[in-house]
């Protein structure tokens, strides 16, 4: 099996927050809440993979999937390196979803795959993720090639602006940064239990 050997770990947000801005077609994790973070590592030790699930970012977003929040997680950032095995993708959601069964009490994870860059979620059906209604695009703000959730610009933090909301906010005013339509995305959950 060309996966011989690869192993995954639970690892601290730190750890795998370069590798992803690196790998990720995002180039960010700004403004995600990382529950869970995993590395995946090949026979080498070397790490080729990374993920994180979290908490849904916006209020109420849940309820399209379970009643309670505590009930659904997403899988927010997924990315490895260019030349690892077939299926390697795969293999690595699956691992990280048997270390979840143990350590997260939730239903659902949810997953989106992005129109915007013609994802269509080969990954998730051949992990097991049904596919449900697709979501429509939302406006987001464009910022030195990165993309950002319109709320980004109302972030506070004890009432006052955080320093990157301003830094956006300023960036919208004086033209560095602008407002773009997305393509929207596809929607796919995996039921961890039904209970």
């Amino acid at each position: 099996m060309a996966l011989q050997g690869y192993y995954v770990e639970l690892v601290d947000r730190k750890y795998i927050r370069d590798f992803i801005e690196t790998w990720h077609y995002s180039k960010s994790i700004n403004g995600c809440i990382a529950d869970y973070c995993f590395a995946l590592f090949n026979p080498n030790n070397e790490m080729v993979g990374a993920m994180f699930y979290g908490r849904m970012a916006m209020r109420n977003q849940y309820k399209r999937f379970a009643e309670k929040e505590t009930d659904v997680i997403e899988l927010r950032r997924l990315c490895c390196i260019d030349n690892t095995p077939k299926n390697t993708e795969s293999f690595f959601i699956g691992k990280t979803i048997k270390l979840l069964k143990k350590i997260w009490e939730g239903k659902i994870i949810v997953s989106y795959s992005d129109k915007e860059y013609n994802h269509s979620g080969t990954i998730y059906k051949a992990s097991n993720f049904t596919q449900i209604a697709d979501i429509p695009g939302a406006r987001v703000i464009m910022y030195n090639e990165k993309r950002y959730h319109d709320k980004t610009i109302r972030t506070k933090y004890k009432g006052v602006l955080k320093p990157f909301a301003k830094r956006i906010k300023e960036a919208l005013e004086n033209g560095e940064a602008f407002y773009k339509k997305t393509a929207g995305k596809h929607t796919f959950i995996y039921t961890v239990r039904t209970r």
